[in-house]
C-alpha cells in the first residue's frame, strides 16, 4: 500500500511540474501570484468566493487566471466577455468540468453536470419539451394555487415563512415532475430532495474539496487520515441515488395503474415510449427529472426568500407595486400569471431581486474543450471557466449604486432581460426551465404584493428590529436566517385567498 501511495505521489508531482513549465510558455490572463506546485490555491477562500473574485476584477480586469495544483481556472467578471465566450463561442465552452467530489457523491449523471454530448442532449430534450414557454402554460393554475396556499399559510404563521416557501415550491416541482402531490414536510418525496439539494450545493462549491484539485486522492483507502471526504461522499451518494430513482419508480408504477396526477414530465416521457423506454432513455429520464426537482427547489426558494427580505427593507417599493396591482387588476380578484404583461413594476422588482442577490452567484462552471485566445490572451484547453455573475450584476460601471435595491433602474423589458439572461445561464447551457421558474416566482410575488404587508419585526416595546442582509456560501446561496412580520392588507384580500384555495 505504501509503494502504491508513493507511486501516486511521484506521478502527481511530475504532472504538476509539467503543467507549471507549460504554463510559463503561454500568454495567460493576469491573476494572483502562483506558487510552485500549489499554484493559486492559497488565494481562494472557502466561502463566498464571488466576493474575492469581485475584488480581483478591480486588480486584474475582466478575466482572471488561476492555477490550482495544475488545474487552470478562468474567472469571468464581465457580462460582455461572458457573452462573447460562453454564448458566441459556445461550441467550445459548453462542456462541464469533471468534479470528482460531485461524482463520488452521485451527482455526475445529473443533466446540469453532464459533459456536452449525446446524453446531455437527450436529457435536455426531455426537459425542454415539458418546460417550453408554450407548454408551461398548462401548469399556471397549479403555480397560482400553491402561491395562494403559501401566502395563506404564512399569514397564519409568519415565523415559518422560509420553511413554507420551500414546501410550496417543492410541491409544485414534484407535482409537475412526477405527478405526486406533497402533503407536508414529512413526505419522503419532499424531505429526501431537500437533503440531496443541500448536499449538491456543498459537493459542487468551488475551492472546497482537495479531491477536486487532486483527483488521484479518490483512490486513497478510506482508513487513511485526510480522507473523510470519502465517507461523506458515500453517504451523499446513497441519498442522491434514492432521491432520483424512488420517485421515478413510484411514477412509473402508478402511471400504469392511472394513479398519478397528469400532466407531468415523467408520465409524458413514458407515454411517448409506450411505457417501455430503453435502458438508456430511462436513465436519461431519471436524471433529467432529478435535475428539474433539485435544480428548481433551492434556487427558487432562495429567490423568493430574497424577495421577502427586499420588500421588508424597502416599503416604498412594496407600496408602489401594490398601487400598480390595484390600478391594473383591481381588488376583486387576485393576479394571475397571465397578468404579467400589465404589471411592469412587479416585473422590475423580480429583475432587481435577481440582480441584487443571486441564488447561484457563480453559476455552474463551464469547461473549455479546446485552446482559445481572447484579446491576445491564451485560454488553455481544460480550463474551468467560472462566470462571476455576482460581479457582473454589481459592476458599478454598469449599475449605479449596485448594492442598493432599486427597481426603478429598469426603464424597459430589454434592460430587465440583461439581468435574467445572466441569471439563467449561458449559451447552450442556459436553463431550459426558465419560463417555468419565472411563472412560479411571478405567481408568488404578485400574490404577496396584492394581499400582504411585509414588515420589519418589532420587539415587546414595539421598536423595529433591523435585519441584516447576509448570505450563505455554496453553489446555491440563501439569505441568512431573518425574521419578518407579514400581515394581510384587508379582510377582502384574506377572503380572496381563502376562496382561491377552496376552488
Amino acid at each position: 500500500m505504501l509503494r502504491i501511495s508513493l507511486s501516486l505521489l511521484f506521478t502527481l508531482l511530475g504532472y504538476m511540474f509539467f503543467k507549471a513549465v507549460m504554463s510559463t510558455r503561454k500568454r495567460l490572463p493576469p491573476g494572483p501570484r502562483r506558487l510552485p506546485i500549489i499554484g493559486s490555491a492559497y488565494h481562494i477562500p472557502k466561502t463566498q468566493q464571488w466576493l474575492t473574485f469581485s475584488k480581483w476584477a478591480r486588480a486584474y480586469g475582466s478575466i482572471v487566471y488561476l492555477d490550482v495544483v495544475g488545474q487552470p481556472f478562468i474567472v469571468l467578471n464581465s457580462a460582455k466577455v461572458a457573452k462573447e465566450l460562453l454564448d458566441q463561442r459556445s461550441n467550445i465552452y459548453s462542456d462541464r468540468p469533471t468534479l470528482p467530489m460531485a461524482n463520488l457523491s452521485g451527482y455526475g449523471e445529473l443533466f446540469i453536470l453532464q459533459p456536452y454530448g449525446d446524453n446531455w442532449r437527450k436529457q435536455r430534450k426531455v426537459i425542454a419539451q415539458d418546460f417550453s414557454p408554450s407548454t408551461v402554460r398548462r401548469y399556471y393554475p397549479l403555480q397560482e394555487k400553491e402561491a395562494r396556499k403559501l401566502v395563506h399559510g404564512i399569514l397564519d404563521n409568519p415565523s415559518t415563512f422560509a420553511r413554507q416557501i420551500r414546501l410550496r415550491i417543492g410541491t409544485v416541482i414534484i407535482r409537475v415532475t412526477y405527478g405526486h402531490y406533497v402533503t407536508d414536510e414529512e413526505d419522503r418525496f419532499f424531505s429526501a430532495p431537500v437533503a440531496a439539494v443541500h448536499n449538491f450545493s456543498q459537493a459542487t462549491a468551488p475551492g472546497t474539496w482537495a479531491v477536486d484539485f487532486i483527483p488521484m486522492l479518490k483512490h486513497l483507502p478510506e482508513w487513511m487520515p485526510g480522507t473523510s471526504f470519502l465517507q461523506i461522499a458515500k453517504k451523499w451518494r446513497e441519498i442522491s441515488w434514492n432521491t432520483s430513482w424512488d420517485p421515478y419508480f413510484w411514477c412509473k408504477e402508478n402511471h400504469e395503474s392511472g394513479n398519478v396526477l397528469l400532466p407531468n414530465l415523467c408520465s409524458t416521457a413514458l407515454e411517448a415510449a409506450e411505457g417501455w423506454p430503453s435502458k438508456e432513455d430511462e436513465e436519461a429520464l431519471v436524471w433529467a427529472a432529478s435535475t428539474v426537482m433539485g435544480g428548481g427547489l433551492d434556487s427558487n426558494a432562495s429567490t423568493v426568500q430574497t424577495f421577502f427580505l427586499a420588500m421588508m427593507l424597502h416599503p416604498t417599493v412594496q407600496h408602489k407595486a401594490q398601487k400598480e396591482i390595484e390600478t391594473a387588476i383591481g381588488s376583486d380578484r387576485l393576479p394571475t400569471i397571465e397578468d404579467k404583461a400589465v404589471l411592469p413594476y412587479v416585473r422590475s422588482i423580480m429583475a432587481e431581486v435577481f440582480r441584487w442577490n443571486q441564488a447561484a452567484p457563480l453559476g455552474i462552471p463551464h469547461r473549455l474543450s479546446h485552446d482559445d485566445t481572447y484579446n491576445g490572451m491564451d485560454l488553455p484547453k481544460g480550463s474551468l471557466v467560472i462566470p462571476n455573475i455576482w460581479h457582473m450584476l454589481h459592476d458599478p460601471e454598469v449599475y449605479s449604486n449596485p448594492m442598493d435595491f432599486d427597481p426603478d433602474r429598469y426603464q424597459n423589458d430589454a434592460e430587465m432581460e440583461k439581468v435574467t439572461d445572466l441569471i439563467f445561464g449561458f449559451g447552450r447551457r442556459a436553463c431550459p426551465g426558465k419560463a417555468f421558474a419565472d411563472g412560479t416566482f411571478f405567481a408568488i410575488a404578485s400574490t404577496v404584493l396584492a394581499t400582504c404587508e411585509i414588515l420589519l419585526p418589532v420587539d415587546v416595546q414595539g421598536n423595529k428590529i433591523v435585519q441584516d442582509v447576509a448570505y450563505t456560501s455554496g453553489t446555491i446561496s440563501f439569505p441568512s436566517p431573518f425574521d419578518c412580520n407579514v400581515k394581510c392588507r384587508s379582510p377582502k384580500a384574506h377572503e380572496l385567498l381563502t376562496q382561491n384555495i377552496a376552488k
